[in-house]
């Protein structure tokens, strides 16, 4: 029997990516997944595929969790189909603008579509959780920084995003602390600069390749950050809660921005 064999996991922004290398690493542990899109449908029923030929049961759900009803609607749909609470609440999704800009370029309404997609939603989505999770005194929560996020830096140009997910380190770190009497743990997971396709490969395809940026090591793949995430859901990780872990190959944000404008 596998460890996590009969669990129910609800990955946000699932579809492709991070958040899909932690579907089929969980998937192999045995659990049953719950694949969340906004617009990428055909990727999120492509996995669905995958995950069911791992001898799991999955389901795609479209929601925007950055809208308060349709994550409600998520988690309504994910425990209605199972007819079981979920056990694993893996909070990946979480706008972000890739153009730089300076925070008094951000319309009022940018401001807070990032705020509720990666800090407010999030609460929220624990909050749906943690009531079924107490009852089987059993549950796994893992939240999405950025590198760093745990030294609440300044991010120039990010300033809205970087706000949200720094509050995110605090509430991750509370909750662990009133959670783990419930048999709960709650732990952040910061990757690095993990780009493009890498998102989707695993370690041995990236190995050998090296990083630009980052002379002498080679970029990150989304195995790293799955197998961090799959090892803090299993049963006797339940000792580990309230860390804040990067998974970057020692990738600083901020300080490579900072050296590439004194470069230029």
């Amino acid at each position: 029997m596998r460890p996590l064999q009969g669990k129910l996991a609800c990955i946000t922004g699932s579809a492709k990516g991070l958040g899909k290398m932690t579907a089929l690493a969980l998937a192999d542990l045995g659990c049953d997944v719950a694949v969340n899109y906004v617009t990428s449908e055909r990727e999120a029923d492509a996995l669905v595929a995958k995950l069911e030929a791992r001898e799991v049961k999955a389901l795609a759900v479209r929601a925007d969790i950055a809208d308060s009803e349709q994550a409600n609607r998520l988690i309504d749909t994910v425990e209605s189909h199972w007819n079981a609470s979920i056990d694993i609440m893996v909070n990946n999704a979480g706008p972000f603008v890739r153009e730089r800009r300076m925070f008094t370029q951000y319309s009022p309404q940018e401001i807070d579509y990032l705020m509720h997609g990666n800090l407010l939603s999030v609460m929220k989505l624990d909050h749906r959780v943690l009531r079924g999770m107490a009852q089987k005194d059993w549950g796994r929560i893992i939240h999405f920084g950025f590198g760093h996020a745990s030294e609440a830096r300044g991010w120039p140009h990010r300033a809205v995003y970087a706000a949200a997910k720094v509050g995110l380190v605090s509430f991750t770190k509370t909750l662990a602390y009133e959670q783990a009497a419930n048999g709960v743990t709650v732990n952040m997971i910061c990757p690095g600069d993990i780009r493009g396709a890498n998102k989707e490969k695993s370690i041995e395809d990236v190995s050998g390749l090296r990083d630009e940026e980052q002379p002498g090591v080679r970029p990150g793949s989304g195995e790293d950050v799955a197998r961090v995430i799959a090892f803090l859901c299993l049963p006797q990780s339940d000792f580990i809660t309230g860390n804040i872990i990067d998974v970057s190959g020692g990738f600083d944000p901020i300080r490579t921005l900072a050296e590439t404008k004194l470069k230029s």
